[in-house]
């Protein structure tokens, strides 16, 4: 690496984890030589580009964390994309991939929440847990009204999740079910890594499997 490229990517590194102590970005949880690291892969996946786009980000799902849903990724990219502007900076990636990989039960909680506040009012409607169980329900016989199971399930989930009984979620009510049965946490659909996969893209980051071609 050039003196010049060591020089930026140890400012990076600086500003970076003095931004999350103050709480100006999300916080990261990396380690220097992790950021370093996951600061390489950047430059990979971008190429000569400075901003990674939501393709690459989707390839990057799928290949190394096996999430496949369209609309989950979108979701996914949606989260890490703290600015909206429809790409990711070095920034958005570390501190994003910092939750996905590091981050601490609240971290997840608000993480997870984000994914399934689809218009981002702060609340999880009938009609967003709808939408989201849909798409991971099991197809049920032609028979049927498939939109009945989808229906029974979110009345179930809701209860699970509204605790203060006003017919939707809101980010306390999420928290409190969460912290009572931690396998609410993906409820709505997995948007977080297995523990192998997540395992796996540790041991790349610290350079224990080869990220070539990443």
């Amino acid at each position: 690496m050039a003196t010049s490229q060591r020089k930026s990517q140890e400012q990076f590194i600086q500003n970076l984890t003095k931004k999350s102590k103050n709480g100006t970005c999300l916080p990261c949880r990396f380690s220097p030589p992790e950021i370093a690291s996951l600061l390489n892969m950047f430059q990979q996946l971008c190429g000569s580009n400075s901003k990674l786009d939501r393709s690459s980000f989707r390839d990057v799902l799928m290949t190394r964390f096996k999430i496949t849903d369209d609309f989950i990724m979108d979701r996914v990219f949606r989260a890490f994309d703290t600015d909206n502007d429809g790409y990711l900076k070095a920034e958005e990636w570390i501190c994003g991939l910092s939750i996905f990989l590091k981050g601490r039960m609240e971290d997840r909680i608000r993480y997870c929440f984000c994914v399934y506040d689809l218009n981002g009012d702060g609340y999880i409607s009938r009609e967003e847990m709808f939408h989201m169980l849909k798409r991971c329900l099991v197809k049920q016989s032609t028979e049927e009204d498939p939109d009945e199971g989808v229906k029974e399930l979110v009345e179930i989930v809701l209860k699970k999740l509204d605790i203060d009984h006003d017919g939707k979620c809101s980010v306390k009510d999420f928290r409190t079910a969460v912290e009572s049965d931690s396998l609410l946490l993906e409820s709505l659909g997995q948007c977080l890594p297995c523990d192998t996969l997540l395992e796996d893209f540790m041991q790349l980051i610290h350079g224990k499997l080869t990220t070539k071609n990443f």
